[in-house]
């Protein structure tokens, strides 16, 4: 495989970021060539619901038809929120958690699955399996369902049945859990110190769950737990991406890292040094959620590091074909028109007055 072979494959596993509310030229041009996996989407982004209907139009238009891509949101509701109105915005998890009806939970999810699809996403990065133990945690808190794996499990899994029948596919996210840290990964590494039977039965018991379900995939969290692996994060150890979740947990599903433009990555080698280090841990997907300098350093280290090894080269492209069936979720077709209309409303209402009514 030539150097040009290389790196054309190694921007296939980019989940690419982007600053404003038009899809840059370059970004628009790359993408021409089916050369990301996929496009991700945050508030800096959106100024309405159909503004951003016709970004997702432009991305999914700009993609060769044969290689559809993904598109991601963070969408969880409370303080994660990357759309509002006429979208729904849903009270945190914790909230949802504490009225502790399921039904609600996944109604609440089919919701919020049929206005992204609606508006031409594919992929939602939640629900939230962290499983909230730290009352300091500046990250998680009132994000995470509950403080023990069983409402964890049971409201996160409503969520993301809802997602799916709404017509997204749902992220588990920050495996092997982010609920204890007490440091905010964007900003910093965090560490969790527990013993690696406490993490079984808590921490890791929702993704455990989760592998065995085959509802989406999962994404990792930048944190570092010495009993699993001391010196590597989770997002670039093979440890506990490899030896943990596909091995122990028999996870088949794609792996996507967290933000790679995060402080943690930083106190850890840089974005470059952890997407190498993610790729040969076993992640599938990586994000790189902004600059464009920074997702070319880090596509030319991937693509360097395969025109080297042979193994690294077959590991990306394992990760490719993992990648590309999320790129085309089950549900109906996308149809803008649906935000704002009479049964959105009547179902927001439905949805929405059991949560005030709790």
């Amino acid at each position: 495989m030539s150097a040009d072979d290389t790196k054309r494959l190694a921007r296939r596993l980019i989940i690419a970021g982007f600053d404003g509310i038009s899809l840059p030229d370059d970004l628009a041009q790359q993408c021409t060539h089916g050369a990301f996996a996929g496009v991700i989407l945050f508030k800096r982004n959106v100024s309405s619901a159909k503004q951003v209907s016709s970004l997702v139009e432009e991305i999914r238009r700009v993609f060769p038809a044969n290689r559809p891509p993904l598109i991601l949101v963070d969408q969880e509701g409370g303080r994660v929120v990357r759309i509002s109105k006429p979208l729904t915005v849903l009270p945190p998890a914790r909230v949802i958690g504490e009225i502790d009806d399921t039904e609600l939970t996944g109604a609440a999810g089919r919701l919020v699955g049929l206005e992204l699809r609606s508006l031409g996403f594919t992929l939602n990065l939640a629900p939230i399996l962290d499983v909230d133990t730290n009352p300091d945690s500046p990250v998680i808190g009132d994000r995470s369902f509950g403080s023990n794996p069983d409402i964890v499990i049971r409201h996160g899994f409503a969520f993301a049945r809802g997602l799916k029948t709404g017509g997204v596919l749902p992220c588990a996210k920050h495996f092997p859990g982010h609920g204890d840290a007490s440091f905010d990964s964007h900003l910093s590494l965090g560490l969790v110190e527990h013993d690696a039977a406490r993490l079984e039965a808590v921490e890791m018991e929702p993704f455990r769950a989760w592998a065995r379900t085959g509802l989406g995939p999962i994404m990792t969290a930048h944190v570092i737990y010495p009993s699993l692996d001391p010196d590597n994060p989770a997002t670039g150890s093979r440890k506990i991406i490899t030896g943990v979740l596909r091995e122990k947990m028999r996870f088949s599903g794609a792996v996507l890292t967290d933000d790679l433009e995060m402080g943690a990555v930083g106190q850890s080698g840089g974005p470059a040094a952890m997407a190498i280090a993610s790729v040969r841990a076993g992640a599938d997907g990586l994000l790189v959620c902004r600059s464009s300098d920074v997702r070319n350093e880090v596509i030319d280290a991937l693509a360097a590091e395969a025109f080297e090894h042979k193994s690294f080269e077959r590991k990306l492209q394992i990760a490719s074909k993992r990648l590309e069936p999320l790129g085309s979720p089950p549900g109906p077709d996308v149809d803008y028109s649906w935000i704002g209309s009479d049964d959105h409303r009547s179902l927001q209402d439905k949805v929405m007055s059991r949560f005030d009514r709790a």
